[in-house]
Formats: structure tokens, sequence, C-alpha cells
């Protein structure tokens, strides 16, 4: 059977998928030295986020045919490499977009009830915390949308249906949304959301696209909100802001260096919530994307078409 390398164990039910198909080997230790002897000989990798798949490994895989990614993004894979090497690069669209969603709406609606604040306050015997009045009500409010594909429609969608909000976004690849109020640009976004929330993909032209001019525009009741990847934000600018005041709070799923330090700034506010890049982890979400994920590796194996594959067309497939 081919062997694959799985760069992590993955939830049972994709091992039941690799099951008699292929014959599935566990990385236990990520040095580049041990990873470039474990891929030697392997014709697959199914990835999830704990290492980089980069030229180096690349070069030091000859029979490597397919990586198959636990999730949306690739960019923990050298993908131009791997296309060099006529290399499929495979990953999950859509499958994690309703977990993601649902986190986003879970963190909305923390900042907007001030649940981190409410909830260390009582801890701590302050019940005349109520009465602070800083809480605030979502319903008509404006949700500001960086990036409207598959996520950041959901969670335009749910935000209507559920809250009523106005929901205005800037994508510079759509041209209608039914019920989204296209913006021709990000300042417009940022200077009149109150909930602004970021799904866009992570690439050298998105990288600090969040900076301190459009941080600096916000309104100051506005809160932030990134479940996308890290380096989208300037965090540098990020805390420059939050300790000017300038703006209500934020919400962060994802860091520029993860995990962060433990003297990241961020973490000791009061105002931002922060989950451990768990978006997309959700019980149901992780069995699905798992599934997918090794359910490629096995049809890649088996001769069928792959139903994803991200250089599709940089690897000029049909």
């Amino acid at each position: 059977m081919k062997k694959v390398l799985l760069s992590q164990a993955i939830n049972p039910a994709g091992m039941k998928v690799l099951k008699d198909k292929v014959d599935p080997i566990i990385l236990t230790d990520s040095s580049m030295e041990n990873i470039k002897k474990m891929v030697a000989d392997v014709e697959g990798i199914i990835l999830r986020t704990n290492i980089k798949v980069t030229r180096e490994i690349i070069e030091a895989a000859p029979c490597l045919k397919i990586i198959s990614r636990t999730g949306a993004g690739v960019d923990n894979v050298d993908v131009a490499a791997a296309t060099e090497k006529g290399i499929l690069v495979c990953d999950t669209p859509g499958v994690n977009s309703n977990s993601v969603a649902e986190q986003t709406l879970a963190i909305l609606l923390g900042l907007a009830k001030q649940l981190k604040i409410m909830d260390k306050a009582v801890g701590e015997g302050n019940w005349k915390i109520r009465n602070a009045g800083k809480a605030v009500d979502v319903e008509g409010k404006t949700l500001g949308l960086i990036g409207i594909g598959r996520i950041g429609s959901l969670v335009a969608y749910k935000c209507r249906l559920a809250f009523n909000m106005k929901v205005i976004a800037y994508d510079p690849y759509v041209k209608q949304a039914e019920g989204i109020e296209l913006c021709s640009n990000l300042d417009q976004v940022f200077k009149e959301a109150d909930f602004i929330s970021i799904h866009v993909p992570y690439t050298k032209e998105t990288h600090h696209l969040v900076n301190a001019k459009l941080l600096n525009l916000m309104k100051p009741d506005a809160f932030l909100i990134n479940t996308s990847r890290g380096a989208l934000v300037d965090e540098k600018a990020l805390i420059e802001v939050l300790e000017e005041g300038s703006i209500a709070g934020a919400g962060l799923d994802v860091f520029e260096k993860e995990p962060p330090s433990p003297d990241n700034p961020l973490l000791r506010f009061n105002n931002v919530i922060v989950t451990p890049h768990s978006s997309a982890l959700s019980r149901e979400c992780v069995m699905k994307v798992h599934i997918t994920a090794a359910q490629a590796v096995v049809d890649f194996v088996e001769g069928r078409q792959l139903k994803y594959i991200y250089n599709k067309k940089e690897l000029q497939l049909k």
C-alpha cells in the first residue's frame, strides 16, 4: 500500500477512511531532520497546522504526489514548490464554514455583551458591574465584512437573520451580493461599521491588510474580529489603538505568532476576547474536515477525480 504521512493524528472517522487503502504513518517528532527522513518514501501527506511543508521538505520527498490539508487555508504549504514538482495541493474549502461563522458570532456577542469583563467581575465579587452600562445590543447595528466568500457570506446571513443587522462589505472579487451593501474601498467599511469581521485568506498581498491607518478610522465604540489568519492584522497597530482606547475592543481567534508569547499585550486587555485558533475545531467540524482530507488521498490513490485541488489551475488540470 502507498505510504502516507500524517503530520498529527486525525479523527478516528478520518482514520477509518484510510483503513486498508493506504499505510498511514503519524509524525511524532516534528524536527526538520526527522520530517525529511519521514517523507523520503511517502506518496501523500495529510497536513494539519502543526508543521509547514517547505521547499526543503518537498525536495526531500521524491515520491510525494499529494498534500491534503485539513482546512481551507494552505499558508503552511509552499504551493509554488509543490506545483513545480507536479504535486497536488488539496484543501477542504467550505467544510468549516458554519463552524467558523458560529465562532465569529459567538465572539461578536461576547464583545457586545461584555461577557469577559462581566465574568471576571462576578468571580471577584463585583456584582455591581451589572450597572456599568457597558454592554450594547447587536440588533440593527452595522456589520462590516472584509471578504464575503463562503464564511463571510454565512456570517452576513446569520447576522441579518438573527439580529436584523445592516451588512456592508469590501470584496474586490464580488460584484453583487444579496442583502449586502458593497463598498468600493476598505476605508468606508472601517469608518461606518460597528463590528468589523475579517474573512480573507492570508497571502503576501494581504499581509497586514488591517493596518494603523484603517484601525484609526474605526469608531470609538466599534469592535474588530479576526477568525481568519493572524498576520492579516498589524498587531502592533492594534495594540496601540486598544491602549489609546480609540476602539471598543477586539476578538481574536488567530495571532501573528501562534501560540502567542505569554507577554503579548493582546492577552492582557479586558476588552479583548482571545481563543486558540479554534473556530474550526468543533467536534463536528473536525470530523468532517478530517474525513474530507483523508478521502482526497484515497481518491487520488484509487484514481478518482478529486473534488478540491488548490493548485489545479497552476498544474493546468481539467
